[in-house]
């Protein structure tokens, strides 16, 4: 039986039930954003990448962005087509190429940010201005914190061996 003695009266009221609700709210409000503009969180986390890291190998992109290279591709594809990057050679042979974000793609990114940001204060306006920063920092720190093996951290299941 409950005893609520860890703040809060039900058990499906603690943090380990609410942050992937108000996750689900997030992801949502973003998407649509997202969508309204044309893109996806997909494209806005390749625009960043190469804003933030330069140039990159589609490889390196995909891995950057967090998306296998078959996902990438396609994402790659159409940021091209909608001119917010560019592919270049880089090998002698031609083989290789990088891809870059141009002036319309800074401009799309930026644009993007703007969407984020407005989905943020959507989900977030019951808060005020000092509790939205106080809630930010403490999410920077327990993601710093579950990004760190320690006691409690899930392990990947053990290779079968044979």
């Amino acid at each position: 039986m409950y005893d609520g003695r860890k703040g809060s009266p039900s058990p499906l009221q603690q943090a380990i039930h609410l942050l992937p609700l108000a996750g689900r709210a997030a992801e949502l409000r973003l998407t649509q954003r997202l969508a309204e503009r044309g893109m996806t969180r997909a494209h806005l986390a390749m625009l960043a990448a190469l804003a933030e890291h330069g140039p990159h190998a589609k490889p390196d992109l995909a891995a950057r962005s967090g998306l296998a290279l078959a996902d990438a591709l396609p994402i790659v594809a159409d940021l091209l087509a909608t001119r917010l990057v560019e592919v270049f050679p880089v090998h002698i042979d031609r083989r290789h190429e990088v891809v870059m974000v141009n002036a319309a793609g800074r401009e799309r990114l930026e644009l993007l940010h703007t969407e984020a940001a407005a989905a943020q204060d959507d989900l977030l306006r019951p808060l005020t201005r000092g509790e939205r920063a106080q809630l930010n920092a403490l999410l920077r720190r327990v993601c710093a914190a579950a990004e760190r093996p320690g006691p409690g951290t899930p392990r990947a299941a053990a290779a079968p061996q044979g």
